[in-house]
Formats: C-alpha cells, sequence, structure tokens
C-alpha cells in the first residue's frame, strides 16, 4: 500500500458554500444538514482508483473565514491542485472566486485549478460557475454534497490533476 503515490489537494472557498460537506460526503458517505465551521484547516485522506492505477489523495479542507487567511496561506504548500468552491444558490460566492483563485497560486506555485458550482440541489439555474472556468483555464463541474450528485467526479477530477 506504501507504493501508491500520495498528492495534496486543497479545497477552497467562502464560508458555508459546502467544502467540508462535499469531503465528508466523499470520504465518509456521510451528509450532515448542519456543520461547525472548520478552524483554520482540516484534512482527510482517500485513495482515488484512476485508470492509470491508485493514488492517495490528502485533501485539505481551508477555512473560508477571513479571520483564516494568515493560516491559509502556508497550508497551500505542496498542493498539486486545488478546487474553488462555490455555492450555485448565492451568487456573491461565485464573486469572490477571482480572489480564491488568487490565493491558491500565489501560495501554491503552478497548482492546477478546478472550478465547482456546490448545492445544485438548491439551485435554480446551472453552469453559471463556466464562464469563470473557462477565463482560467479549468475544469467545471457542479456538485451537491447533499445528494452526492457529481462528488466522485470532483475528487476523481482533482486526482486527475494532482496526477497529470
Amino acid at each position: 500500500m506504501s507504493d501508491i503515490p500520495l498528492y495534496k489537494v486543497s479545497i477552497a472557498g467562502d464560508e458555508a458554500v459546502g467544502k467540508t460537506s462535499l469531503i465528508r460526503r466523499y470520504c465518509e458517505g456521510k451528509f450532515e444538514s448542519s456543520r461547525v465551521a472548520t478552524i483554520g484547516v482540516d484534512f482527510q485522506t482517500k485513495v482515488v482508483e484512476l485508470p492509470t492505477g491508485a493514488v492517495k489523495l490528502s485533501i485539505w479542507d481551508m477555512a473560508g473565514q477571513a479571520r483564516f487567511e494568515v493560516v491559509r496561506t502556508g497550508m497551500y504548500r505542496g498542493s498539486r491542485a486545488a478546487a474553488l468552491v462555490f455555492d450555485l444558490s448565492n451568487s456573491a460566492t461565485l464573486e469572490h472566486l477571482p480572489a480564491w483563485c488568487a490565493e491558491a497560486q500565489t501560495n501554491a506555485k503552478g497548482t492546477k485549478l478546478l472550478v465547482v458550482g456546490n448545492k445544485l440541489d438548491l439551485a435554480s439555474a446551472r453552469g453559471v460557475g463556466k464562464a469563470f472556468a473557462d477565463s482560467i483555464g479549468a475544469q467545471y463541474v457542479e456538485t451537491s454534497a447533499q445528494s452526492a450528485e457529481g462528488v466522485a467526479e470532483l475528487f476523481t477530477a482533482l486526482a486527475l490533476l494532482a496526477a497529470g
């Protein structure tokens, strides 16, 4: 098992966009409708099966509150890929993605990006983040941590970016 490559990936975005819920849904198969905000950073690991073989992801959950920015900056170090998550039912969180993109790229040079529209179960429109993803040359996926729609695809895409 130790010969499985380990890749660090970061999950970033405003508070309450569902970053922790996405990670818990993927790693533990659970969804909790109410969660306590992440303090600073948290992480979990999960083996992902890719067509080229298994990889292990170290998934770093970045706290979205502005007061944790100073803590987050060092936590990006070593990330090979980052998911920039916004809430499909809250347009302000999409408007903040350029700042999250800059933070990730500044603190993890060369990290590959993925844009994630979460809370598909609450959204009135689809595809609203695609233009931003295209503008930064990133793939775009939509997910629902509640229903699990798109969650496996999100982490497979992150694993492929990290391994590539």
